[in-house]
């Protein structure tokens, strides 16, 4: 009865702590690379947060100077994200990264290239 008792006990706290997880939210910061059309992409800043809770994924960037922009998708097979963002002047930008795992990164393709790696703050 006693040994009952505890794999219950244990089971629940396993499974409040399952419920209770909370978001993980990661970071990048850099500057951007040229795409066919672009010329001053290195000189524009940019910083991406992205917050993964469950498959929800939002995120949110902002180049220097530039209003904050933002995304929300859902986590693909085996981390993967793929959406669009919408930007100034009724623009895009591609938003396609890997979540989790060995490693995670980021990358905005549109009127500049943003890419790098996912640290987790």
């Amino acid at each position: 009865m006693l040994k009952r008792a505890i794999v219950g006990l244990a089971a629940g706290v396993l499974l409040a702590g399952a419920a209770n997880a909370q978001p993980t939210v990661y970071t990048w910061t850099g500057y951007g690379k040229n795409v066919p059309g672009s010329s001053k992409c290195p000189t524009y800043k940019m910083v991406i947060d992205v917050t993964v809770d469950g498959d929800s994924v939002k995120g949110r960037f902002q180049q220097e100077g530039r209003p904050e922009r933002s995304f929300e998708t859902t986590l693909g097979k085996n981390g993967a994200i793929k959406t669009a963002a919408m930007v100034g002047g009724g623009g895009m930008m591609d938003v396609i990264g890997q979540i989790g795992g060995a490693e995670s990164k980021i990358k905005l393709y549109g009127y500049c290239e943003f890419e790098g790696p996912l640290t987790r703050k």
